[in-house]
């Protein structure tokens, strides 16, 4: 082989081997280098329990759970297919790094799963339910739970009985029910039903809250006194402990003006009065899921952002921001550390996209310029031959 294109074919295989590099790190092994930033927090608010027991074990009593919000998977009708082919491999990159790396018990996503729902033919719904059960696969040593959004079954305006029977069945599911996990209550809630304006699937939910509220309460006040009550003797027990409610719409605020934090709003955005039952649920339905619930904390979506609300200066609810590209340019999930006493929460935040096409347009970048470095300097190289003085010698 020639010497030059010796040369040549190795700065080929080179190039070749720093692009393969960047491929598999920007669409493998960045997602392991953000993730493993992560881990599950100690039990910080109510009573602490023990992180492990005395073999060294984590604590069985400790529930983690992991919870993410507002996926929004492309359907049919909207978006590019780069759009759907790029963001959906970014979720399904994160989750299942994530299932590998943290392990969860259990997964919560607070609706809005789907971004074409409340519009989707049978088929192409059929074939959005495929692509989401792919992407979110999981072993059997994780519970996946699923809670409704707007975008799933329509504003209050579009959802019907089959939407969200359709919605039920497809991830195995009542849309409003309490899930209790090592003596932990999680209330899921329908909030795009809580209009209060008497729809059947309005009135549906809310006669489930109010039975399911009468439920915990005797559950509490069993707990706390020997003589059963009789409005509550054909009660449905649970742990007596206050419940965790999980939903897409957040409570009643009326903007993000004081969030902050690396997930909040962009600034410009915080001072934007919310519409109640668009936006935020109504005041009134706010007061009724607190009152019913006193709830130690809420965890709801549909913002896109972060955010950490006290209301009425007792009640904590967290706003997970989206977990899609698409939504946001630094998605996040939170962990979850659970105990029927006490709880605990951290954010993970997963690689930032704007970084991602950084790495790629700079390595575009090098190498356009490689071949034209090369070319130069073997020009300069040419010229110093031929111009360079050579000594000459006279023989004797």
């Amino acid at each position: 082989m020639m010497p030059g294109l010796s040369v040549v074919c190795s700065a080929v295989i080179v190039l070749f081997g720093a692009v393969c590099s960047v491929f598999i790190f920007c669409e493998y092994l960045i997602y392991y280098a953000a993730i493993l930033q992560c881990g599950w927090p100690g039990i910080d608010h109510g009573a602490p329990a023990a992180e492990k027991s005395a073999d060294g074990q984590p604590n069985a009593d400790v529930l983690r759970a992991m919870v993410l919000s507002d996926t929004h998977l492309l359907g049919a009708v909207g978006g590019h297919w780069f759009d759907k082919l790029r963001r959906e491999w970014q979720m399904e990159r994160a989750f299942q790094t994530a299932l590998a790396l943290l392990r969860p018990e259990v997964v919560f996503i607070l609706g809005d799963v789907f971004d074409e729902g409340k519009w989707s033919s049978p088929k192409n719904w059929d074939d959005d339910v495929c692509r989401f059960q792919k992407m979110f696969r999981h072993s059997s040593d994780t519970e996946l739970v699923v809670l409704v959004g707007n975008h799933d079954i329509g504003f209050h305006y579009e959802m019907d009985w089959f939407k969200l029977q359709r919605f039920e069945k497809a991830f195995n599911t009542t849309s409003t029910r309490m899930v209790t996990k090592k003596g932990v209550n999680f209330l899921l809630v329908n909030s795009v039903a809580l209009h209060g304006d008497g729809c059947p699937i309005c009135q549906s939910v809310e006669k489930q809250l109010y039975t399911l509220s009468r439920n915990l309460n005797c559950s509490l006040e069993n707990s706390q006194s020997s003589i059963i009550n009789e409005f509550c003797r054909d009660a449905w027990t649970y742990p007596p402990t206050p419940p965790i409610i999980l939903q897409h719409y957040p409570l009643y605020r009326e903007s993000d003006a004081g969030c902050t934090g690396r997930d909040a709003a962009p600034p410009e955005e915080r001072h934007l009065l919310f519409r109640e039952k668009y936006d935020v649920l109504s005041q009134e339905a706010s007061h009724r899921l607190l009152q019913w619930f006193k709830p130690r904390l809420v965890l709801s979506g549909h913002t896109h952002s972060g955010c950490q609300v006290l209301h009425d200066n007792q009640y904590t609810e967290i706003s997970v921001p989206s977990f899609n590209w698409r939504n946001r340019n630094n998605p996040s999930f939170i962990l979850g550390s659970f105990s029927p006493s006490g709880y605990g929460l951290s954010k993970c935040f997963l690689p930032e996209e704007s970084t991602v096409i950084a790495l790629y347009c700079s390595t575009v970048a090098s190498l356009l310029l490689l071949p034209l470095v090369h070319c130069l300097w073997i020009r300069g190289l040419l010229r110093c031959l031929n111009f360079c003085p050579i000594s000459k010698h006279k023989s004797l």
